[in-house]
């Protein structure tokens, strides 16, 4: 049982930060009417993407190639297969932006490849996940004193601390590119990393010195 008046009070604390991750997915695709012919156009074009990924392996962090698909098309009656269409995705991981561009436009510029993203983001473990929740911690504390202060009081000890709201979402700039003009000559691409929101908030309750109501 507490002893005395309590306040309680909300803390919260909101921030813009640059973005430390930059996700895409590469997919390399093929097409053809005999089954084999497909998977070897589709293992050939995705050994090109991973030579030109291991080329840039400097600045691309993290990759993992998932999501292997090949079905059949067959005619609107029938099943009768006319063609095999193949892909598999490959998804990126980059911290460092500089080439980041470059990268992705020598990658659409393979056969038959794709591309989309990036998607921005914070590392599950940034600093500014910390940062926004200290000051969520600190905007409840200077609540508390602003009422108690009002009260003609003082704020004496924490009561409870609670973690009611936090993290940020991971926000993208999707962009799509196919590939297939080996020859061009390929064009710069600038893109401008998106700011972070990062929301941190708690709930407290604190004790306070006997008030002087007027």
């Amino acid at each position: 049982m507490v002893d005395g008046p309590v306040v309680a009070v909300r803390g919260e604390a909101y921030r813009e930060v640059p973005p430390e991750l930059a996700r895409f997915t590469v997919t390399a695709t093929a097409r053809d009417r005999d089954r084999e012919a497909t998977l070897a156009r589709l293992a050939e074009r995705a050994a090109a993407v991973r030579v030109l990924l291991d080329s840039y392996e400097a600045v691309v962090a993290h990759r993992e190639t998932g999501d292997l698909r090949v079905r059949p098309e067959r005619r609107r009656s029938g099943e009768r297969v006319v063609a095999y269409h193949g892909s598999v995705a490959t998804t990126v991981t980059v911290t460092d932006f500089t080439d980041l561009g470059e990268l992705m436009l020598r990658l659409a510029d393979q056969d038959q490849v794709e591309i989309a993203g990036p998607w921005w983001s914070l590392r599950p473990d940034s600093p500014a996940y910390r940062e926004a929740r200290r000051a969520a911690i600190a905007d409840a504390l200077s609540r508390a004193g602003e009422y108690a202060e009002a009260l003609g009081a003082r704020v004496t000890a924490l009561l409870e601390l609670a973690d009611t709201d936090g993290g940020g979402q991971p926000m993208f700039a999707r962009a799509a590119f196919a590939g297939g003009g080996a020859g061009d000559v390929l064009p710069e691409l600038e893109l401008d990393p998106q700011p972070q929101s990062v929301h941190a908030a708690v709930a407290a309750r604190f004790t306070i010195s006997e008030p002087v109501l007027r």
